[in-house]
């Protein structure tokens, strides 16, 4: 049973208005922002904030082509700052405008994530007008160069540099069906295998000419090897540690010789701290191939976020799990981290705990993205339930 009185439970999730969320979140739909090219739908989100009222802070953090979107808000009274956080860009795809029909928000963003930002701005409407919040503050957040390949996340990290993080932290990503209390570390890889020369015709190539295609196998084929081992190590709710190459990519016509061959694709651990071991041994890995086959073997990663684990009796999770109950009826199952996003950034760098939670929208990545309002709205009433039940105590 929750701590915080059923009246006035009731009267907060009362506040939450579904036609101002889902006006907030068409206007941001409405705007194309590419990875890198967020600035004018944070333009916007700073526009509709300001017109409710908050004063709005637009750090550079790092990429002054977009710069940040902050708003504070402080009770007045001790307790912890929650805060609200998420990307306003979208993956480059072609534009697709807002359209609502049927309870359903169409178009790019609305699953990942502007329909998210659009429900958490509307739980901090929903605790300043009802001056519920019972102690602490919120710190609402919204950046730029999130998706990648085009964005490496340096707007984040920016943030969290300058200070802009509070003592938890909700993200609303696209995963509603579980409370993600651990996640695996990634690393992208990208190997490029060359030999000197030039391409030539497979019947005229030098005796001893060095094969990329065939060091390219090789090297699958041992990074594959070494997934017997990598399924040995395991850790709750995430699996085991594993490689994958989703990338193989030489030559420009069937019979020629290449001097290049590249393979991309990932890295994945369960251990926390393991980066510098886990890139050591695949460095070593690549130099072994490359001096058997007289080839030189290049390796280029992306560090998207460390492996993490939540404590499942921290305050965070308490209060989600409240907030989750007093919404739903029962708490929400414990489970993994699909993917790495800015919660396992903020994780690993801070080490302030963060909850990925948002709408079970589908189509992320796609041209179909959409979202229902009752879903938004749901995560709107959770979100700000949470801050009721976790910024009341002291931080």
């Amino acid at each position: 049973m929750s701590a915080i009185a059923s009246t006035m439970i009731d009267r907060l999730l009362a506040a939450i208005n579904p036609e101002r969320l889902l006006q907030t979140a068409q206007e941001l739909v409405a705007v194309p922002s590419p990875t890198r090219s967020a600035g004018a739908v944070a333009d916007k989100l700073a526009e509709i904030l300001g017109a409710d009222g908050f004063a709005v802070e637009r750090p550079i953090a790092d990429w002054p082509e977009s710069p940040a979107v902050a708003v504070r808000y402080q009770s007045g009274r001790p307790g912890r700052v929650l805060q609200f956080d998420g990307h306003l860009d979208t993956v480059h795809l072609p534009f697709i405008p807002p359209r609502f029909e049927d309870g359903i928000l169409y178009g790019s963003g609305s699953s990942d994530m502007k329909g998210g930002i659009a429900a958490f701005s509307e739980a901090l409407r929903a605790l300043v007008e009802t001056d519920l919040l019972p102690g602490g503050g919120i710190l609402l957040t919204a950046h730029d160069h999130h998706e990648g390949p085009w964005g490496d996340r340096r707007q984040l990290r920016a943030l969290v540099r300058e200070g802009y993080v509070g003592d938890g932290v909700l993200i609303p990503e696209y995963l509603a069906d579980r409370l993600p209390v651990a996640g695996r570390g990634s690393a992208i890889f990208d190997i490029t295998i060359s030999r000197a020369g030039k391409p030539v015709h497979e019947t005229l190539r030098p005796p001893g000419t060095p094969d990329v295609i065939a060091t390219g196998a090789e090297v699958v084929r041992r990074l594959y090897e070494q997934n017997g081992p990598l399924s040995a190590i395991t850790a709750p709710y995430v699996g085991s540690d594993s490689f994958f190459v989703g990338k193989f990519h030489a030559g420009e016509i069937f019979n020629q010789s290449p001097t290049e061959c590249q393979i991309s694709g990932t890295r994945r651990w369960v251990t926390p701290g393991q980066r510098p071991q886990i890139l050591a041994d695949f460095q070593r890995l690549l130099d072994e191939v490359a001096e058997e086959t007289h080839t030189t073997i290049t390796l280029e990663v992306d560090l998207p976020g460390d492996a993490f684990t939540l404590n499942p009796d921290s305050p965070l999770i308490a209060a989600f799990q409240s907030a989750y109950t007093d919404v739903t009826g029962a708490p929400l199952p414990l489970g993994n981290k699909p993917f790495v996003d800015d919660a396992s950034i903020i994780i690993d760098e801070t080490g302030i705990p963060a909850i990925t939670h948002g709408p079970a929208a589908t189509g992320a990545h796609t041209l179909f993205e959409h979202v229902s309002l009752d879903e938004l709205v749901r995560v709107a009433r959770v979100y700000a339930l949470t801050a009721m039940h976790f910024c009341g105590q002291a931080a």
